[in-house]
């Protein structure tokens, strides 16, 4: 059976309208029509050979969608080198004599006030680009929103690079943050809703990827201008921001856009195209199945009253799924991140040269790097939850020996080199568990006609939390305010066994499962703990 208009053959009106694409919310009496009976077997069979391959099928059958959700998610290597750069080239002497002002005892720092209001420019960006985005997506879909949003990334990069002063320069972060929030919200929709559910991991999980090789292009551009003494040793940090709009204009402009998006805008026929390019040719997984897959999907949601604005996500069942969303990505923060992922400026701080700082910050991106790959293994045997549990507790137990490191310190050089290898350790462990988990965590457990306003939510959060850790974070480790160096790492151990104590009990595993599947578990209200092991037929449709 084929949802193109020349050839589905429905002799009902509500089949009809099937074929002429209307809003599938319209289609009220589908489920009584032959043509329905007729979808719901294509679906389940769809479904029931989508979970049938084997991760080194679903590899052979799917290079197409695994190459454009890898082209998609590189936006987010534009958002992780501006992140990492804002966290450490405060280590750069010439920035600082820029941006700063002196203070007898300690050189060139900028005012906490400004080092915080410059920091978390890009945060609060972040949040109306996403409000922004939002409309954009449930418009005119993934590829257009990236599309429009790179080329205002390219004119915002202007007021950042001729910046005069420190307060052109948080117009100018605060501008670019915009384009940001758009992309980090795009790309985890984008990559989980056009693979399937075997390599759903791997693809929304490499985007957390992508945030490391950001942050490691960044580490090393810094190692490569912190000889300089000239403005160039900050200013070419942002000039090669203008590297990558247009190459990645150029992608979004050839990737196909979600058949999700084609779906919930009732445009059948373009979904099936969509799928049609993203899957490779074969027999195992049909495009009209799949494409039936998603509409039954859908159209359960909509008869649970599953909506498709804001105020929906705060409803019913999905309450719970945007708490895990949200909580699940704000875990990044409260973790620790805010603290551990600003290394170099804070090796800095910590007694180590400046020469040493800039080396071993580059250093912990590569262990970055080499731990998100790792939780590639770890994900597809243990699955998300156990990972996800498994990394807060070790995270908790590093911050805790990081703190407690800071005493001597204080005196003895020997011990801030310990102290710096733990916060490498933590670094690695982060990106080997709860870094790429959250991604492929927040993908996942939204309802699919509320992804994009789900994941959206859930980034907001994350940026508020983002906001409130970056501001402690700076007045716990600046020399001119508290300065606690080590010692915060006490106080997100804290907030980390807070975050370890909810994930045991309110984390669901997410592993091998349909968005029909999740839709059911969560209707009947399946305890966390119990997700794995509960049952949901491929005929279910309550």
């Amino acid at each position: 059976m084929s949802y193109s208009d020349d050839k589905i053959n429905l002799d009902t009106e509500a089949g009809k309208s099937f074929a002429h694409n209307v809003h599938l919310e319209h289609m009220d009496n589908l489920k009584k029509t032959d043509g329905w009976d007729q979808l719901r077997a294509d679906a389940i069979e769809g479904e029931e050979a989508e979970q049938a391959l084997t991760l080194r099928e679903s590899f052979k059958l799917y290079p197409t969608a695994i190459f454009w959700s890898f082209a998609m998610s590189l936006v987010i290597i534009m958002e992780g080198y501006d992140t990492a750069l804002l966290g450490n080239i405060l280590a750069l002497e010439t920035y600082r004599q820029k941006f700063g002002v002196f203070t007898e005892g300690v050189g060139w720092q900028l005012t906490p006030a400004w080092q915080t209001a410059v920091g978390q420019a890009p945060t609060i960006g972040n949040v109306i680009g996403i409000f922004i985005a939002s409309w954009f997506q449930d418009k005119y879909g993934y590829r257009k929103t990236i599309m429009i949003n790179l080329v205002l990334m390219s004119a915002f990069i202007f007021v950042v690079f001729f910046s005069p002063s420190i307060e052109v320069l948080f117009v100018g972060e605060l501008l670019c943050g915009i384009p940001w929030g758009a992309f980090s919200s795009s790309a985890v929709s984008y990559a989980s809703e056009i693979a399937p559910v075997s390599l759903r991991g791997y693809l929304t999980t490499y985007i957390n990827l992508c945030w490391v090789i950001g942050q490691f292009i960044s580490a090393g551009v810094l190692v490569g201008v912190q000889t300089r003494t000239d403005m160039w040793s900050y200013k070419i940090p942002w000039a090669i921001q203008w590297v990558w709009p247009v190459p990645l204009f150029i992608l979004a402009w050839l990737a196909p856009e979600s058949p999700w998006f084609f779906v919930r805008q009732g445009r059948l026929p373009e979904a099936e195209a969509a799928v049609s390019r993203l899957q490779g040719k074969h027999d195992k997984v049909t495009p009209a199945n799949t494409v039936a897959m998603m509409v039954r999907t859908n159209q359960f949601e909509i008869d649970t009253e599953t909506g498709s604005s804001y105020i929906d996500c705060l409803r019913g069942v999905d309450r719970r799924r945007t708490e895990i969303a949200c909580i699940a990505w704000a875990a990044q923060i409260l973790s620790g991140s805010s603290f551990a992922n600003m290394p170099t400026y804070y090796f800095q701080q910590a007694g180590l040269s400046e020469a040493n700082s800039f080396k071993l910050g580059l250093g912990t991106m590569a262990l970055a790097f080499v731990g998100t790959c790792a939780s590639w293994i770890t994900m597809t045997k243990f699955g998300r939850r156990t990972v996800y549990l498994g990394g807060l507790s070790t995270l908790f137990v590093l911050l805790m020996v990081i703190g407690g490191l800071a005493i001597p310190a204080v005196e003895k050089p020997a011990a801030r080199w310990v102290q710096a290898a733990f916060v490498m350790m933590w670094v690695f462990v982060y990106d080997f568990t709860v870094g790429p988990m959250a991604y492929c965590i927040v993908g996942e457990v939204s309802s699919t006609r509320l992804r994009g306003k789900t994941v959206g939510l859930a980034r907001i959060v994350y940026n508020i939390t983002s906001v409130v850790a970056g501001i402690l974070c700076t007045y716990q480790v600046n020399p001119t305010a508290w300065n606690w160096r080590g010692l915060a790492g006490f106080f997100w151990g804290g907030s980390c066994f807070l975050v370890l104590v909810w994930a045991y009990f309110r984390l669901p595993e997410c592993k091998g499962r349909t968005y029909r599947q999740l839709d059911i578990l969560f209707e009947r209200r399946i305890s966390a703990r119990k997700f794995k092991e509960t049952v949901v037929n491929e005929t279910d449709d309550e």
